[in-house]
C-alpha cells in the first residue's frame, strides 16, 4: 500500500530509533506535522524558536550519544537553524535536520518563504540533501543518519519540498548503507601504533591532551587505563572535559587561554605531547610557533583532515580513538621491563609542585557573591553529579575551571563557534535525554536573553531544568577584554539598566524564580531550586561585576605567558607584548 512522503519520513525516524524531535511548524511541513498529530511513538517538542530547536537537539545528542533530530519549515524557519547547525558542526555533534522547502517546480523562482538552505548550509554541514523524488526519501534519511553518526560526527540537513512529503509511494527501508566515497578509518595503522608506543616508552616528560574526540568515541575508559598504566598526566580541552576524571590525581584540568597554570606549564615543558581526539584550535595553542616547542607531538584522530591542520605533528595516527587507544595500550604492555613509575617519578613530582604553586583560586568576599563561589557551590550541592550546560563567556570558563567533571557527557558547551544562547535550549534537550539527571545551565545575564523564550518549552513539557544566572550587569568577557586591552572603555557592554527582573520573567512564564544577593544566600537558593520538580527554575545570582577570569593568556602570546588576578595586569601585559 502506498503511503505519503510525510508518513515515509515518520516511519524512517521510528526505524532509526528516534523518540524525540525538536521543531516548529510552518506551511510547507504541515503534511509532516499532520502525521505527527496521531503518532504515539514519537514526541515532537515544540520550541519557541528554530534556533532553540537546533540547540535542544544538539544538547540531546551530547547528553545521550544519539543523533539529535529537528524539523523546521522553509525560508526563515530554515535560515534560523544556521547558527545551531554551525555550532554542531564545529563541535562534531551528530544531528539530522529536516527543513521544509517550496514545491520542486517553484524552486529558484523566489517563491514565498523560499531560501536555498542547501547552499546556505553547505559550509557548515557534514553533508546535505535536496530530495526531489519521493522514491529517494527513505534511502536519503538512512544515509543521513549513517553519515551524521559515523566517522567524525556532524550535522546533516535534508531539504524536503512540499510535493515530496505530500506525494505517495511505497515504503522500502534500506537495511544497510554503502556509500562508495565515504569510508571512515576506524583502526589505526599498526606500524604507527608501534611507533607511538616507542615514543611513549622513551619519553621522560609526556603529557596527554584529551579532546572532544575521546567523548564522542566513548573512549574515556581506555584513556584512563592508558594514563594510569604509563603514568602520564592528562590535560583536557574545553570539549574534552569529563573525558578523563577531573578529580583524578593525574588530571591537570583544562589547558589553553583560561587553562590552569600547571596544565599550560606542563605542556610547554613536555618532551612528548599526545593529542587525542583534538584539533589543536587557537584557544588551546596560543602562539602556535611557541606551542609545545620542546616536545614531539603525536595526534590521534579519526578525521585525517584534522591531522597537522594547525600545528606540526611528528606522528599521526588516523583512526577511531577508542580502537587506537585499545591497540596502543596492548602494545605498551608488550614492552618488557619498563618501570613506568620510576621513569615518570620526577616528572609527576614536578607537575604536583606546579599544582601547589598556583592552584585555581579567587578572592572570597563576605559582602558580595563571587561567580566562582557559585560554581563551587553548585559542585558541592550536586556532589558533582549534575549535567552542566553553559552559555558562552565568563560563565563558560568559570564552569570549566571550578566544576570537576568525572564523567563524559556531563559538560555541554559551545566550544568551536562560541554561541551565546546555546546553554538553555541545550539543557532542555539534555533533560529530555536524561530525565533522571540534574541538569543545570550556568548562564550570564547577557547570554540567557538570547533564547529566554524557551522557558515556555521547559514549562509546558514540565522539565525541571535549573538555570544559574551569574548576573554581573555586563557582557562579562567582552568587558574583561575592554578593561585589560582597551583602557576600560566599556563600549556597549553595560547591561544592568536594561536587564529584566529575571525572577519576574520566570514567574511570568510559569517557572520558579529565586534570587541571591549575598554569599550566605547562595547555598539555600541552590537547595531550594533542586527541590522543585516538574518546573524550570531561574536562579538570579547577583555577582561581583569586576570579577575577571584568570589565568588568562593574552591573544598572540604563548600559553605559558599567563596573567593572574593577584598581579598587576598592566605590567604583565606590557611584558607579554
Amino acid at each position: 500500500m502506498k503511503i505519503s512522503g510525510a508518513e515515509i519520513l515518520v516511519e524512517c525516524l521510528k526505524k532509526e530509533g528516534v523518540k524525540h524531535i525538536f521543531g516548529y511548524p510552518g506551511g510547507v511541513v504541515l503534511n509532516i506535522f499532520d502525521v505527527l498529530y496521531d503518532e504515539k511513538d514519537l514526541q515532537l517538542i515544540l520550541t519557541r524558536h528554530e534556533q532553540g530547536a537546533i540547540h535542544a537537539a544538539d544538547g540531546y545528542a551530547r547528553a545521550s550519544g544519539k543523533v539529535g533530530v529537528a524539523i523546521v519549515t522553509s525560508g526563515p524557519g530554515a535560515t534560523n537553524t544556521v547558527t545551531g547547525i554551525a555550532t554542531a558542526s564545529m563541535d562534531s555533534i551528530p544531528l539530522v535536520v529536516f527543513s521544509g522547502q517550496v514545491p520542486t517546480l517553484l524552486i529558484g523562482n523566489d517563491a514565498f518563504q523560499e531560501a536555498d538552505i542547501v547552499g546556505i548550509t553547505r559550509p557548515c554541514t557534514k553533508h546535505n540533501y535536496l530530495v526531489k523524488d519521493i522514491k529517494d526519501l527513505a534511502q536519503t534519511v538512512r544515509e543521513a543518519f549513517y553519515i551524521a553518526s559515523t566517522g567524525r560526527p556532524g550535522p546533516v540537513l535534508i531539504d524536503l519540498p512540499k510535493d515530496v512529503t505530500a506525494g505517495m509511494s511505497d515504503f522500502v527501508w534500506p537495511q544497510e548503507v554503502k556509500i562508495r566515497s565515504y569510508n571512515p578509518t576506524y583502526h589505526g595503522n599498526k606500524y604507527m601504533i608501534n611507533q607511538a608506543a616507542q615514543m611513549i616508552a622513551h619519553s621522560k616528560k609526556p603529557v596527554i591532551m584529551a579532546g572532544g574526540g575521546v567523548i564522542l568515541s566513548g573512549a574515556s575508559k581506555e584513556l584512563r587505563e592508558l594514563a594510569e598504566f604509563a603514568k602520564i598526566p592528562v590535560t583536557m580541552t574545553l570539549m574534552g572535559l569529563g573525558g578523563f576524571p577531573g578529580t583524578h590525581k593525574l588530571s591537570m584540568g583544562m589547558l589553553g587561554m583560561h587553562g590552569t597554570y600547571y596544565a599550560n606549564t606542563a605542556v610547554q615543558n613536555s618532551d612528548l605531547l599526545m593529542g587525542i581526539g583534538v584539533r589543536f584550535d587557537d584557544r588551546v595553542t596560543g602562539k602556535t610557533e611557541a606551542f609545545a616547542s620542546h616536545a614531539k607531538i603525536m595526534q590521534i584522530d579519526i578525521d585525517p583532515t584534522s591531522i597537522k591542520k594547525n600545528v606540526r605533528v611528528d606522528l599521526p595516527v588516523v583512526g577511531d580513538v577508542k580502537n587506537v587507544l585499545r591497540d596502543l595500550l596492548k602494545t605498551l604492555k608488550e614492552i618488557k621491563e619498563q618501570q613506568w613509575g620510576a621513569v615518570r617519578s620526577a616528572w609527576l613530582k614536578q607537575v604536583e609542585r606546579w599544582k601547589e604553586e598556583r592552584p585555581l583560586t579567587y578572592r572570597f568576599d563576605k559582602n558580595i557573591i563571587k561567580p566562582e563561589f557559585v560554581v563551587e557551590k553548585i559542585y558541592e550541592v550536586t556532589k558533582g553529579e549534575a549535567i552542566i550546560c553553559t552559555e558562552v563567556g565568563q560563565n563558560q570558563m568559570w564552569s570549566a575551571q571550578f566544576f570537576k567533571y568525572d564523567h563524559p557527557r556531563r559538560f555541554l558547551s559551545s566550544g568551536g563557534l562560541g554561541t551565546m544562547g546555546y546553554g538553555f535550549p541545550a539543557a532542555i534537550g539534555a533533560q529530555l535525554a536524561c530525565p533522571d539527571k540534574i541538569v543545570i545551565d550556568i548562564a550570564g545575564d547577557g547570554s540567557i536573553q538570547m533564547n529566554i523564550q524557551e522557558l515556555a518549552t521547559a514549562v509546558i513539557n514540565k522539565l525541571p531544568v535549573k538555570v544559574a544566572i551569574l548576573n554581573n550587569g555586563y557582557l562579562g568577557m567582552v568587558r574583561q577584554w575592554q578593561e585589560l586591552f582597551f583602557k576600560e572603555r566599556y563600549s556597549h557592554t553595560h547591561l544592568e539598566s536594561g536587564n529584566p527582573d529575571f525572577v519576574k520573567v520566570a514567574e511570568a512564564y510559569g517557572a520558579v524564580g529565586l534570587r541571591a544577593t549575598k554569599p550566605e544566600e547562595v547555598e539555600p537558593v541552590l537547595k531550594e531550586a533542586l527541590k522543585v520538580k516538574n518546573r524550570p527554575v531561574f536562579m538570579d545570582f547577583v555577582v561581583d561585576w569586576k570579577e575577571k577570569v584568570f589565568p588568562m593568556v593574552p591573544a598572540g602570546a604563548a600559553i605559558d605567558q599567563m596573567i593572574f588576578d593577584e598581579e598587576k595586569e598592566e605590567k604583565k601585559l606590557k611584558a607579554v607584548k
